[in-house]
C-alpha cells in the first residue's frame, strides 16, 4: 500500500486540505465567491433596470409615433378639404366669368345686329327714295310732280325709319 501512487495522492490531498484549513483559505475562497455572486446580482439588477427603462422609452416613442401619425393624417385631411374648397371656388368663379363674358358677347352681338338692321333700313330707305324720285321725275312733271315727290319722300322716310 505504501508503494501505490493513489495512496500518496490521497495523503497529499489530505495534507493540502489541512494546510488550507489552517491558513483559512476556505474563508477567502468563500468571500471571493460571495463577492462574485454579489457583483453578478448587482449586474443583473442593473440589466433589469436598463431593460425596464428601455421598455418605457419604447412605449413612449411608440406613443409619440402614433400621435405624429394621427397629426399627419389630420394635416392630410385638412389639405385635401382645403384643396377641394379652393377647386370649388375656382370652378364657381370660372363659371361666373364665363357667364359674364357670354352676356357681354351676346349684348355686343345684339347691338351689332341692331346697328346693322338700322343701317340696312336706312340704305333701303335711301334707295327707295332715290328710285321713287327717279320714277316720279320721269313720269310726272310740273308743280303736281313736285308736291307728289315731296309727299312720297316724307311718307317713305316715316315708314322706314
Amino acid at each position: 500500500m505504501l508503494y501505490q501512487a493513489e495512496f500518496w495522492v490521497a495523503v497529499a490531498f489530505v495534507l493540502l486540505m489541512a494546510v488550507f484549513a489552517y491558513f483559512g483559505i476556505h474563508h477567502t475562497v468563500l468571500k471571493a465567491l460571495d463577492h462574485r455572486a454579489a457583483r453578478i446580482k448587482a449586474e443583473l439588477d442593473d440589466a433589469r433596470q436598463l431593460r425596464d427603462e428601455a421598455a418605457k422609452l419604447l412605449a413612449e416613442y411608440k406613443a409619440r409615433h402614433a400621435k405624429a401619425e394621427g397629426e399627419a393624417q389630420e394635416i392630410i385631411a385638412f389639405a385635401k378639404a382645403e384643396a377641394e374648397r379652393i377647386a370649388s371656388e375656382a370652378k364657381t368663379k370660372l363659371e361666373d366669368f364665363v357667364a359674364r363674358r357670354t352676356k357681354t358677347a351676346e349684348s355686343k352681338i345684339a347691338l351689332a345686329e341692331a346697328q346693322a338692321l338700322a343701317d340696312v333700313r336706312a340704305a333701303a330707305a335711301n334707295a327707295a327714295v332715290t328710285a321713287a324720285s327717279a320714277i316720279l321725275s320721269q313720269s310726272v312733271t310740273g308743280s303736281v310732280a313736285d308736291d307728289l315727290l315731296t309727299k312720297g319722300i316724307a311718307e317713305v322716310k316715316a315708314k322706314l325709319n
